[in-house]
């Protein structure tokens, strides 16, 4: 399965009968999947068969989805009422001789409240089924597409968690064959270490000092850190050349190197030890920032 990143976007459109749709989808970060609709009023028909489809098509992300329809084809209805049409001429017919005013114009009465209505031609029930169902198969392939992007910017992210992964490793093996951390090293400063004490007061119990020091030294091993990061650098190249929705597990093992990374810099007792944690760090911290964007 291929690497999806969580940000995209998409947009499609369509015709059915007097309806044209149009479906704009944004996708950014989210810890789980949220889809937010906006559906025009007396389309809420449509909202179950979409959210369903989301579900399906998609594991993570905060999604808002906009759709707009117009029902271009609308050819207005006028209608003439005549019964209140008669009743205002009649009217007008019987004030005329009192007042000597003019004959009413047509223009005149047809401005008159409730002589004329406007509206639009009725909705068929076919038709506006058939848009229903034009809309959401249309959503398909909007969101079809809205995948697509997201797999096409996973590819790039990719590239880009394993060049980090990559760092993360090669800082690894950089600790590990770091000069301070070696036995002689370690046996040689806590050597120097002890003699230090022992020339400042005969108080110090030679054979406890020692015993103190390889204590110490054990404590101070960095192996277990290293060889952990080194399973959790493997574990993430698998999921990654897995693909699909591992954004979560790279999350849970993104915590797991920034512990061995912090571990590694509190037991290095080596300025140069002590730098490549710190350097490691940096690249745990940039390899998390990369991961969030994983679906």
């Amino acid at each position: 399965m291929a690497l999806s990143s969580m940000t995209g976007f998409a947009r499609g459109h369509g015709v059915s009968g007097p309806y044209a749709w149009t479906w704009e989808i944004k996708s950014v970060n989210g810890k789980g999947l949220d889809l937010r609709l906006r559906l025009p009023p007396g389309w809420d028909a449509v909202e179950v068969p979409v959210r369903s489809r989301t579900a399906e098509t998609l594991a993570r992300g905060s999604l808002q989805a906009n759709l707009t329809v117009e029902r271009s084809s609308a050819q207005p209805v006028v209608h003439v009422n005549a019964a209140v049409l008669d009743a205002v001429l009649a009217a007008a017919r019987q004030l005329a001789p009192r007042f000597n005013a003019s004959p009413p114009t047509l223009d005149g009465l047809l401005a008159l409240k409730g002589v004329m209505e406007v509206s639009e031609t009725e909705e068929s029930e076919e038709e506006r089924r058939s848009a229903e169902a034009a809309v959401i198969a249309g959503f398909a392939k909007v969101i079809a597409a809205l995948v697509d992007m997201r797999q096409h910017e996973g590819e790039a992210l990719g590239r880009i968690l394993s060049t980090r992964l990559g760092d993360i490793g090669a800082l690894a093996e950089r600790a590990d064959k770091s000069p301070g951390r070696q036995p002689e090293a370690v046996r040689a400063r806590l050597a120097e270490q002890i003699a230090t004490l022992l020339a400042q007061s005969d108080r110090f119990d030679p054979d406890r000092l020692h015993q103190e020091a390889i204590l110490i030294a054990t404590k101070a091993d960095v192996r277990e850190e290293l060889d952990r990061l080194a399973a959790h650098v493997g574990q993430a190249r698998q999921l990654i050349g897995q693909g699909g929705p591992i954004g979560r597990k790279l999350d849970f093992l993104a915590q797991e190197l920034n512990r061995e990374a912090n571990t590694l810099c509190a037991k290095a007792n080596d300025v140069e030890l002590t730098n490549i944690g710190l350097e490691l760090k940096a690249a745990v911290e940039q390899f998390r920032e990369q991961v969030q964007n994983v679906e």
